[in-house]
């Protein structure tokens, strides 16, 4: 099948089945009757064909730091489900927290690989990145992270963390807390410093040797809790920048004969599946992943489909989840 066979079956011309596949104008009777035949006999535009007439790949590049990471996996269902609904195609690339493969990437996109758009779901920005991203001929939008003069979606991880710790200080006068590397702005240097300001609230000094920072891992928590209970033992709550490293603090804890919530209370940010089905349930942050990943991909098609190029910042809301692994008011 082609443009002239379908417009010939459905009895209008080669130009209104054009407009028709390309968004066109065309009146409600003649697009019910293309629509008809294009159902029946399961036709497809050629790629090809579409990106020669208008300039364009239909192809959106991608960057994730961590392709098994729940949240990223969230973010990224909902970039591709706004994303396959406009037409586009994307091209996704794994960068396994490697600083440097994500310019590689990033320079990929720009230089190499003909994409009308980018979606960076960042970490850390180096110099590099800044370079590499001034060069960028196509829009883009930075998600999970603020880059100031991008378009970004990102998440408030100051607040969530303020919040969640000031539900833990209800029933705690000895918190701990263990974090990432704070190279990472969002997920490191926000959560940890809204740790901080809840602690300051209310006049609770937290000594550093109580401050640690792990790797995203369940092994990072197990490690950082084992120092944390051999170097401050009168913690009495931990809280953990994602919900992983709180599995491993979990896991430390019932090996060391301590109870939660009776003697130690522990949250996470991430609300996992995971987290509903460890003994006991987590106390989490719930931050709308999917979201904000839909928000990404719509903000992406308007910067490739307009001529508004002016960089706006959306920031997502959260929720707190209370369960079993804390003693505090809901």
């Amino acid at each position: 099948m082609d443009i002239n066979q379908i417009a010939q079956m459905a009895g209008v011309s080669r130009a209104t089945v054009s407009r028709y596949l390309n968004d066109g104008y065309v009146s409600q009777e003649k697009r019910v009757a293309i629509r008809r035949v294009i159902e029946q006999t399961g036709y497809v535009p050629s790629q090809q064909a579409k990106s020669l007439r208008t300039g364009k790949s239909y192809v959106v590049g991608v960057v994730i730091p961590k392709i098994n990471s729940t949240s990223v996996g969230r973010m990224t269902a909902g970039i591709t489900s706004v994303l396959n609904d406009a037409g586009y195609q994307v091209l996704l690339a794994n960068t396994d927290n490697d600083a440097a493969r994500e310019v590689e990437f990033l320079r990929l996109f720009s230089e190499r690989s003909k994409v009308d758009g980018v979606i960076l779901v960042a970490t850390v920005f180096t110099p590099a990145h800044r370079e590499v991203l001034d060069q960028l001929p196509v829009p883009l939008v930075v998600l999970d992270q603020v880059l100031s003069g991008r378009s970004c979606v990102y998440q408030d991880d100051f607040g969530a963390l303020r919040e969640v710790t000031e539900r833990v200080l209800e029933r705690a006068e000895h918190p701990a807390y263990i974090g990432v590397f704070e190279e990472d702005v969002a997920a490191g240097r926000q959560r940890h410093d809204g740790f901080l300001a809840a602690c300051r609230s209310r006049d609770v000094h937290v000594p550093d040797e109580a401050q640690l920072v792990a790797d995203f891992s369940v092994d990072g928590g197990y490690g950082c809790c084992e120092q944390l209970l051999a170097s401050y033992p009168q913690v009495d709550a931990i809280v953990c920048a994602t919900d992983s490293i709180a599995y491993g603090a979990l896991t430390c804890l019932r090996e060391n004969g301590i109870e939660v919530p009776r003697d130690v209370q522990v949250t996470g940010v991430g609300d996992s599946e995971l987290s509903q089905v460890v003994t006991p349930r987590l106390t989490t942050v719930h931050h709308h992943y999917k979201t904000s990943g839909v928000e990404a991909a719509k903000m992406l098609v308007g910067l490739m489909t307009s001529d508004d190029m002016v960089p706006r910042e959306v920031k997502m809301g959260f929720e707190i989840v209370m369960r079993d692994s804390t003693d505090c008011p809901a």
